[in-house]
């Protein structure tokens, strides 16, 4: 869409504005330009994906385009990039009539149905070969756009083919759709163009993450995800979702010199020039995704080939669509009354299939979370069988209104992960039966909670033995009593053979009788040993975090053992004593009560100290003195250079401290790649520093 010069250019008036806006010196006479710049970047950013300038150099600029236009409101203009949010909420959805309708594809699941496809095509065109573009089915919601004199004039979504709901303020929140295009540079004065809005993979993960922060229940896939999206009545939460589209079909025209309008006529050539016009005009088009070939050959060899890497793509994609690319030939094609004869869509393995819900059963996770699994009847999906399902809790089991006998419909995703999407529940007979949640926990017995604003339910009994062995292994690893030589491989074979069964159990391992099993020399028994017996002098902290209480990591396993002589003291603390503790807030001060509060995690912390276990504090081992002394740290998204456990050590070093969550009391968050909630929060305080991994190690190292 930009020329090399062009780019040259645009990046030069960013400089020149960015400097203007700091002198606060940007006038209403740099209105164009300003809002040509901030346009550029959003295509830089949306549709590259490659930007020219940081989100705070963009935010400058846009905040100085607000201030102007709050100044002189008659300079507002329908595709200035502050018209993008709207203000309120959309009372409702409109019904609309979409200028041509929008056809269904015929469908093909195999080579054989490509092949005959193609034959009919040859028999109507009279060619002994055909010229195909290729490009991705994107798995997401069908939109129709209407731009008129070069300005974004309507959004609908596909509803029956012929009417669709008017979305057009939802569509103005998705950032790779430009609100004005000139259309008018290729002689059209009103065009309308197909698209798939879509919510690509990590944006999909990082939402659903801010749900679970929440405790609100995931959302089921991508696809519904994007579809839900847009008709949310409030378009700033709409913007939130990180929508995207792709725009891959020009369906109607007019041209500019005012000639009839012609249907099946277009600018370009063929399809192929069409999807490089939408590019070119600053759409995300699928030009870089498209192939071009001739024969159908070829065209399935593709195919094939696409299919095996869908899983790399940044976004869901259920197969791919091949059309003839020369536009005269498709109008000697025609269509029928269901779809264009055309264009054909190649359908991966199904990925959805319907199966029968037998029963629930409730499986206990290494932090007591009760999971029902769904068991279903035996059903391929994605080239795999599946026969269970994981339903989350009890909440999700609710909302989607789960019954034993069930037909439901499951999916499998591109992260291979099956769930349910929802039951069919117009196909119940009245025998189906409510699934019915346990009170207590279904391997120890022990009384099950549900901690406020959760919708987890847990055993917290840390001698339940579901949990032990994924306890014992979180207990012997690295960062907690570091065993080494007692990985989880012979954790597991010692628990099957009766040697382990406990966590006490690690410091009375039956040596005689391990020294008999294969594998097992003198050399590597002694290792063993001596790794056992050294553990029991770890201080306070190892042992706290390797109790693998809920909420507690290695920053407030610290906390907690500068603030007791002995890890016994915290039965005597309340949660109002916890809160107190820097950096705890009141989910983490539940979760460590609880635990301090059941016998049975007393009675196991007894039996340790009677072992030789150090339950004792030494604070002269956990007190620092350096150049941050007081300084507060925390790290989100994933570092490159270092482990997050190593840069948390530097920091500590140094006499830092390292924090959990975002607050007034954080001075410095350092952020890795693809950070999540936290830097959103932070951004809203502005004494936070933030800082990029290469700016904290240069800041670490003085």
């Amino acid at each position: 869409m930009y020329s090399a010069d062009q780019t040259r250019e645009l990046q030069q008036s960013s400089i020149s504005l960015l400097d203007k806006a700091q002198k606060k010196s940007v006038q209403p006479k740099d209105l164009d330009l300003l809002k040509n710049v901030l346009r550029f970047h959003e295509y830089r950013y949306y549709i590259l994906d490659d930007p020219l300038v940081s989100d705070f150099e963009y935010d400058i600029l846009y905040k100085e385009l607000e201030r102007i236009e709050t100044e002189k409101p008659e300079l507002i203009s329908g595709d200035s990039p502050s018209q993008r949010v709207a203000k309120g909420l959309t009372k409702d959805f409109p019904t609309v009539q979409h200028l041509v309708p929008m056809l269904s594809l015929e469908n093909s699941y195999n080579a054989e149905d490509l092949l005959d496809w193609d034959r009919k095509a040859r028999e109507i065109t009279g060619l002994k070969e055909i010229e195909y573009c290729v490009e991705p089915k994107f798995d997401g919601a069908s939109i129709s756009l209407i731009y008129d004199h070069d300005l974004l004039l309507r959004g609908a979504t596909r509803g029956d083919g012929v009417e669709g709901d008017e979305i057009t303020t939802n569509i103005r929140q998705i950032r790779s759709v430009p609100l004005s295009a000139k259309f008018s540079s290729y002689g059209l004065q009103q065009v309308e163009l197909r698209g798939e809005v879509l919510m690509n993979k990590t944006n999909f993960k990082k939402y659903n993450e801010q749900l679970a922060e929440q405790n609100l229940p995931p959302l089921a896939n991508p696809r519904n995800a994007a579809s839900g999206s847009l008709r949310i009545k409030d378009p700033k939460e709409v913007s939130r979702r990180n929508l995207e589209a792709f725009l891959y079909h020009v369906s109607y025209f007019t041209r500019s010199d005012g000639k009839t309008q012609q249907k099946g006529k277009h600018p370009p050539e063929n399809h192929s020039d069409s999807l490089e016009m939408l590019w070119q005009l600053g759409f995300r088009s699928p030009q870089r995704e498209k192939k071009v070939l001739a024969g159908i050959q070829a065209v399935i060899t593709y195919c094939e080939e696409f299919e095996s890497k869908r899983d790399e793509l940044p976004y869901e994609i259920d197969g791919m669509v091949i059309k003839v690319n020369d536009f005269e030939l498709q109008d000697k094609m025609g269509m029928t009354t269901h779809h264009p004869r055309w264009a054909i869509a190649f359908k991966f393995k199904a990925r959805q299939a319907t199966s029968k819900l037998q029963k629930v059963d409730f499986q206990v996770g290494r932090t007591g979370s009760i999971t029902p699994v769904a068991k279903i009847d035996p059903v391929p999906i994605g080239g795999v069988t599946v026969t269970s399902i994981s339903l989350f809790n009890e909440d999700v089991v609710r909302e989607k209104n789960l019954k034993i006998g069930d037909t439901v419909l499951v999916e499998r995703a591109g992260d291979v992960i099956p769930y349910i999407v929802k039951s069919l529940v117009e196909l119940r007979t009245g025998k189906e039966k409510d699934i019915v949640f346990p009170t207590h926990c279904p391997v120890c017995g022990d009384k099950l909670v549900r901690p406020p604003d959760e919708s987890v339910w847990r055993c917290i009994n840390i001698s339940c033995p579901a949990q032990v062995i994924e306890r014992i292994i979180h207990f012997v690893s690295k960062d907690a009593m570091d065993i080494r030589s007692f990985g989880a491989a012979n954790v597991k074979k010692f628990f099957d053979l009766g040697f382990l069964q406990d966590v006490p159990g690690i410091y009375a391992l039956p040596f005689n009788k391990i020294r008999e099993l294969e594998g097992f020399g003198e050399k590597s028994i002694e290792n063993l040993r001596t790794a056992i017996e050294e553990s029991k002098k770890q201080p306070l902290h190892r042992l706290i975090f390797g109790l693998g209480i809920r909420y507690v990591g290695e920053t407030t396993a610290k906390t907690l053992a500068k603030s007791v002589d002995n890890i016994l003291s915290f039965q005597k603390f309340s949660l109002e004593e916890l809160q107190n503790l820097e950096d705890i807030g009141p989910k983490v001060a539940g979760s460590i009560y609880q635990f301090f509060h059941n016998k049975d995690n007393i009675h196991m912390l007894e039996k340790l100290e009677k072992m030789g276990i150090n339950l004792k504090s030494s604070k002269s081992e956990l007190t620092v003195s350096g150049n941050l002394d007081g300084q507060t740290f925390l790290f989100t998204g994933t570092l490159t250079q270092l482990k997050r456990s190593e840069a948390e050590e530097k920091v500590e070093q140094q006499g830092g401290v390292i924090l959990t969550g975002v607050s007034s009391k954080l001075n410095y968050l350092v952020v890795g790649e693809e950070a999540g909630s936290k830097l959103e929060k932070a951004k809203k305080i502005p004494s936070i520093k933030i800082l990029s991994e290469n700016e904290f190690l240069r800041f670490i190292n003085g």
